[in-house]
């Protein structure tokens, strides 16, 4: 029993009790009230004033009346407020010590919104020729997040990575090495990923404006990659397969792991864009244009916007052409053309399959679903729409194929500063082709840099190794809350000093509560006893609290529907406020009565575990010191 599970009883009596009165009413709201109208409230009987030609107040005192059958172990008094709501005064003594020793239990907060259905969630998606930068970090967190999210909402998820192995940009590093004297061996032992994208990638496409005999040879490229026999292609899969490996240890150490790299040479090499062409045609989703601008091209007719080509005149598919086939696949509208191997093992022993179409016989996992979401940046929403839109031609299912779109992330000039970025502006906008942009590790470095001196301050005796542990955990930590906190369609202005922070809305002062938690728990030196709750923690602040601990699965549930990982960001700063006050205000191991002591005891370690599963969600780690 939590919150929720009150709130669920209560409509289900509002409903019994309209019913029985003749009440006409749907989608009214049962929810947590606001100071000054009891416990929880509702605004049903705003909704049936209009039909029952009464104010909302004597309806609400009609309802109220009828309710006192329903009172129960939880719910001690419903009132009409003079404002017209209907009131609720909940037994807080009681379900304390429901949510206390609920919140205890290892699935605390899982709700059953997907029934175990099977949901693909495709994020990061690097182009493979450079490190990722904070820009994709932003991508990596949201999708990590979700599929995090939606496995407690006990969905099914396959979280896959797209590797574009095959693209204008993976030519761009081939012509950089093979014509542009380049060594494909980074200097100073520098990262391959960050070599290839800091020097090669840049360093190539600014010849280009320079040496017009050099982008003919990019064109030249381009095409070779397409025939996986020839030497370029060839070169090029190795190269991309260094960069790939170095950007996944990125992701790992930002805490993502995936279940399947989809490779788009092999997207293309499987003839999968011929099957689709075909069926498009078929269904008249495409026409081909007779004459003006367009003409001798197959093209998407849009009825807001210009039509988008489709084949050029020449035959040659435009960029769209790889992601109509690709998504087609992940909904399983097309017959799967590909074979798996295992790519490898992750650090939490989770195996990593890539697609291959060399024959067989691994037993593999599903990669395909009725349903998809895909994490890519706003500036795609024009191409992600029309995809979106042939999806929804080709699956009946309502919301089938989800683009979840998300803002760019800059930089404070203070921040780009002293990551060695030259800034001028409030804000400084990233590009990989012209060099603008910080390297994920580079920010983790500077963050843990930062963490370990803070963390040396406060714990004098404890060792080098102990404080890097707690300084990467916090460095990863604070960006990922970054990421988390705000609305996707938000840009984020990323700056390290205020991150880092101990006060305010920031991952640290989160991580803080809980070893505040923790510290408390270990002075006690006795495991509380979760059998002999009282129900006399009734101060505001304790109240405050529980209520919050409460709410764990209401939030989940909230954000699994909307795919906000924000809405877990913002439980877990109010949830670390809600115990800080507590902290400040509520003696513990001093409030003389043990078994006072014992029932705080067991909700500062019932805030430990939820704030815990919390940060969990959002691959942040609750750390027992800060």
């Amino acid at each position: 029993m939590t919150i929720r599970n009150v709130l669920n009883e209560i409509k289900s009596n509002i409903k019994k009790i309209c019913l029985e009165l003749n009440f006409s009413v749907d989608n009214f709201v049962v929810e947590e009230a606001k100071p000054g109208f009891g416990d929880i409230t509702s605004n049903v009987t705003f909704l049936l004033a209009k039909s029952l030609k009464n104010s909302p107040h004597e309806i609400a005192k009609t309802i109220s009346k009828e309710y006192q059958k329903y009172l129960g172990k939880f719910i001690t008094k419903v009132e009409a407020h003079s404002s017209g709501y209907l009131n609720f005064s909940v037994n807080y003594n009681e379900l304390t010590k429901v949510i206390l020793g609920e919140s205890c239990k290892k699935n605390y907060g899982t709700i059953d919104i997907g029934d175990n259905s099977q949901i693909i969630v495709e994020h990061t998606s690097v182009n493979p020729n450079k490190s990722l930068h904070i820009g994709h970090v932003r991508n990596l967190v949201i999708g990590d997040s979700i599929g995090r999210i939606l496995e407690k909402a006990n969905y099914d998820v396959k979280i896959l990575n797209y590797i574009d192995d095959s693209g204008l940009q993976v030519a761009d590093i081939v012509v950089g090495f093979k014509h542009g004297g380049f060594p494909e061996e980074p200097p100073n032992s520098q990262k391959f990923d960050q070599y290839c994208g800091d020097v090669v990638y840049v360093q190539t496409t600014q010849k280009y404006e320079t040496d017009p005999k050099l982008e003919e040879l990019r064109n030249q490229v381009l095409s070779q990659l397409e025939d996986e026999s020839s030497d370029v292609a060839q070169f090029a899969k190795k190269i991309t397969k260094r960069v790939l490996a170095e950007q996944l240890k990125t992701c790992w150490r930002l805490g993502a792991t995936f279940d399947c790299l989809n490779f788009e040479s092999h997207i293309i090499q499987s003839k999968l864009w011929n099957t689709i062409f075909e069926k498009m045609k078929q269904m008249n989703l495409i026409e081909l244009e007779k004459d003006g601008k367009n003409a001798g091209c197959w093209v998407i007719r849009s009825k807001s916007d210009e039509d988008k080509v489709l084949v050029r005149s020449n035959g040659t598919a435009t960029y769209i052409a790889k992601d109509i086939p690709y998504a087609a696949w992940k909904l399983g509208i097309l017959d799967d053309p590909f074979y798996y191997t295992k790519y490898c093992v992750q650090y939490n022993n989770k195996a990593l399959w890539q697609t291959t179409l060399e024959k067989n016989s691994e037993v593999h996992p599903k990669f395909v679903s009725d349903k998809v979401i895909t994490v890519i940046d706003s500036r795609q929403a024009r191409l992600q729409k029309i995809i979106t839109t042939l999806m929804t031609r080709f699956k009946a299912k309502p919301n089938a194929y989800v683009h979840l779109a998300y803002e760019s992330v800059t930089l404070s000039t203070e921040t780009a500063k002293s990551l060695g970025v030259d800034a001028s502006s409030k804000q400084v906008q990233m590009s990989g082709r012209k060099g603008i942009y910080v390297n994920a590790d580079s920010v983790l470095d500077t963050l843990r840099d930062k963490a370990y001196e803070e963390a040396k301050k406060r714990n004098k005796d404890s060792d080098k190794k102990a404080l890097l542990e707690i300084a990467e955990k916090v460095s990863i930590g604070t960006i990922r809350y970054e990421m988390s906190k705000q609305d996707l369609d938000k840009i984020i202005s990323f700056d390290t000093k205020r991150s880092l922070s101990l006060e305010g809305d920031t991952a640290s002062y989160i991580q803080y509560a809980h070893a505040r938690a923790k510290r408390i728990l270990e002075k006690a030196a006795h495991e509380p006893n979760f059998d002999n709750i009282l129900g006399s923690l009734g101060t505001s602040y304790e109240i405050n609290l529980i209520k919050k601990i409460g709410t764990f699965d209401i939030q989940i549930e909230d954000a699994a529907k909307n795919l906000s990982p924000k809405v877990i960001a913002r439980y877990c700063y109010d949830l670390a406020v809600a115990f800080n006050g507590f902290y400040e205000h509520v003696k513990v191991l001093t409030a003389g009565d043990e078994s006072l002591v014992n029932s705080r005891l067991c909700l500062v370690s019932s805030f430990k575990q939820t704030i815990a599963n919390a940060l969990d969600l959002l691959g942040i780690s609750a750390l027992d010191r800060m």
